[in-house]
């Protein structure tokens, strides 16, 4: 039978370590070999259908082996899909022309973003129809990451327990890095097609008006 929550492996209760994961992993925005497109929306939905279909297929590639050993690729699966969700943001905004501009709170922002939305109200306003991005201090960065951390194992937990069942939890966890991986592009297309800018005021309307996803 598979293993309550209480009994899974330290790595996945231990939000700090996933905490530190998103901290370093966002300090580095990947280099992007995409030039500006023409037609960047088009271009950019064409660059999430790719990373969509390798995020399911490495997801679930790693979600294969049972039981015990399945627990030792949670860490690695969540680091692995957030790398190619990284990437895809980073030719998004080159797509867009708008590389230059991609920093690590609108990283923050598009990956994480729908796992989170109330984490980011310190550093998102929406003024008119204007993301602004704040400069914060580190702590803020780190209050952010915390709470997606926690939010991250928490549906670690529940992707380790599939892992008991290889073959439809293999399915379950790359449909899901599918889902997830078209969320972080839909929340990117939506960035870089409007203005934005850093060094917000203080104001603006509150963050949840600024998390609708884009049609």
């Amino acid at each position: 039978m598979p293993k309550s929550s209480s009994q899974l492996p330290a790595v996945i209760h231990d939000h700090s370590r996933v905490t530190q994961a998103i901290l370093d992993f966002v300090s580095q925005i990947p280099d992007s070999q995409v030039p500006g497109a023409k037609d960047p929306e088009k271009a950019a939905r064409r660059l999430a259908a790719r990373a969509q279909q390798r995020a399911a297929l490495t997801a679930g590639s790693l979600a294969l082996p049972p039981g015990p050993l399945g627990w030792l690729t949670v860490l690695p699966e969540v680091i692995a899909i957030w790398k190619i969700q990284a990437q895809m943001v980073s030719d998004i905004a080159a797509a867009y022309g708008q590389h230059q501009e991609l920093r690590r709170e609108q990283m923050l922002w598009c990956l994480f973003r729908h796992t989170a939305a109330q984490a980011f109200r310190d550093l998102v306003v929406r003024v008119g129809d204007r993301l602004l991005f704040r400069r914060v201090t580190y702590s803020v960065i780190e209050r952010i990451a915390k709470t997606v951390g926690i939010k991250v194992t928490q549906r670690a937990v529940g992707s380790g327990l599939s892992r008991w069942l290889p073959v439809v939890g293999a399915m379950g966890v790359g449909g899901y890095a599918y889902y997830d991986t078209g969320q972080v592009a839909r929340t990117a297309i939506a960035m870089f097609s409007q203005p934005f800018a850093s060094d917000a005021p203080a104001g603006g309307e509150a963050i949840e008006q600024a998390t609708t996803p884009a049609r």
